[in-house]
């Protein structure tokens, strides 16, 4: 994890796929950016809009597989999530109720937003799984001139937290 000696394991959570196999999904706090970065140019998009944030990346195998940004927060009012993974093994029951109760037990959301571009179909398929309803749809809205649909869940609707 070269450029990442900075950062914290806020926790580290087994992920089970089958009785005889067990990984270790470690959840790291971003302390220098690195992985905000790494979210953003994953997306294709630039990092110039984050601003302040608070980022946690995922890392199985020494490996970092995925990153949530929690941007734009609104103390008890809302936070918006940006998220980008390579490895789909991030996402577990005790991720998941981690990544929630941050926005929602911690942070004291009332809500969660987030964007997902109109071609992303798989992840559109696990926003709405995890319960996050369409609000809207902003046209032309990404840096490719692609169409993205603004989501989000209250707490009061979450299963997570």
């Amino acid at each position: 994890m070269s450029g990442m000696e900075q950062t914290v394991v806020l926790s580290k959570v087994p992920v089970s796929f089958d009785v005889f196999w067990e990984v270790y999904m470690e959840i790291i706090q971003d302390s220098c950016g690195l992985i905000a970065h790494w979210v953003c140019s994953s997306l294709g998009e630039s990092d110039a809009w984050v601003g302040e944030n608070y980022t946690i990346g995922f890392v199985e195998g020494g490996k970092l597989v995925g990153g949530l940004i929690f941007n734009n927060y609104r103390p008890n009012h809302d936070v918006w999530w940006t998220i980008y993974t390579n490895d789909k093994r991030w996402c577990c029951r005790k991720v998941l109720r981690f990544i929630f109760d941050m926005a929602f037990n911690v942070l004291k959301c009332r809500r969660i937003s987030l964007l997902v571009s109109v071609s992303n179909q798989a992840c559109l398929n696990l926003v709405k799984r995890l319960g996050f309803k369409i609000e809207g749809r902003l046209r032309a809205f990404r840096e490719n001139g692609e169409d993205a649909f603004v989501l989000s869940i209250l707490n009061s609707e979450s299963l997570w937290s």
